[in-house]
C-alpha cells in the first residue's frame, strides 16, 4: 500500500531553498521573501491540505501526471466556489464509540446545504478542535455531499471506520439564515395546526415536516 500524499516536506525544502537564495544575493531578496511568505501562510497550508485530500480520493485512472492535473483542477474549483466566503479546510476526526461529537442539519430535501449546527461540549470534535458551528460540510472521506440529502451525509459519517476526513467551509451567516427560515416554518405550521389545519404537512410527513432542523450526532 502506497503512502498517502504529503507535500509538507517539499514545501519545507522550497522554503529553505528560498532562504539560501536570499543569503546568496544572486536574486532580489524582496521577491524571494514575498514568495517565502506565501509558502508559510495559513492560506497556502489550507490549499495544500485540500490538494492532498483530493489527490487521495479523486476517482481518476492514468499516470501520476493525469491524476495531479485532475487534482489541481478540483482544488482550484473548490476554492473558486468559496469566493466571498472562508476557504475550504480539511478536518480529520477519530471515529470512536462515542461518535464524532457534532450535529448536522440541512440537506437537499430542505433545499439547503448541510451544516455543522452544534459542537457537543467535551465531545470528539470539541476536544480535537478544527471544526466549528457554522461549517458547511462539503465532503466526507472523499465523497462530495454538496446537493445531497441529510440522510446521505449522516450515513457516510456513520459508516466511517477509524477516522473521518471532512472538507468544510466556514459560512456561519448562511446557517443563521437557514435556522431563522426553519423557525419561521415551524411557527407557521404550529399556527396552522392550532387553527384546524389547511393542508400543510404534519411534522411526521412531507419534506418540510419532521425533517426541518433534524440535527443528528453521527
Amino acid at each position: 500500500m502506497t503512502e498517502p500524499l504529503s507535500l509538507e516536506r517539499d514545501v519545507k525544502r522550497a522554503i529553505d531553498l528560498l532562504d539560501s537564495l536570499q543569503k546568496s544575493g544572486d536574486v532580489p531578496a524582496q521577491k524571494l521573501a514575498a514568495l517565502q511568505k506565501v509558502l508559510q501562510s495559513d492560506f497556502f497550508q489550507a490549499v495544500r491540505e485540500v490538494y492532498e485530500h483530493v489527490y487521495e480520493t479523486v476517482d481518476i485512472s492514468g499516470s501520476p501526471e493525469i491524476r495531479a492535473n485532475a487534482t489541481a483542477k478540483a482544488t482550484v474549483a473548490a476554492f473558486a466556489a468559496s469566493e466571498g466566503h472562508a476557504h475550504p479546510r480539511v478536518v480529520e476526526l477519530p471515529k470512536t464509540e462515542e461518535g464524532l461529537g457534532f450535529n448536522v442539519m440541512g440537506g437537499s430535501e430542505q433545499n439547503s446545504p448541510i451544516y455543522i449546527s452544534r459542537i457537543i461540549p467535551n465531545g470528539v470534535a470539541d476536544r480535537q478542535g478544527g471544526l466549528k458551528r457554522g461549517d458547511q460540510l462539503l465532503s466526507v472521506s472523499g465523497t462530495n455531499v454538496e446537493g445531497e440529502s441529510h440522510e446521505f451525509a449522516v450515513e457516510l459519517l456513520k459508516q466511517a471506520v477509524g477516522s473521518v476526513k471532512l472538507v468544510v467551509r466556514y459560512t456561519p451567516k448562511v446557517l443563521d439564515d437557514m435556522e431563522s427560515r426553519f423557525e419561521q416554518q415551524r411557527i407557521a405550521r404550529r399556527r396552522n395546526q392550532q387553527g384546524g389545519g389547511s393542508g400543510v404537512p404534519s411534522t411526521g410527513g412531507g419534506s418540510q415536516g419532521g425533517t426541518l432542523p433534524r440535527p443528528m450526532n453521527p
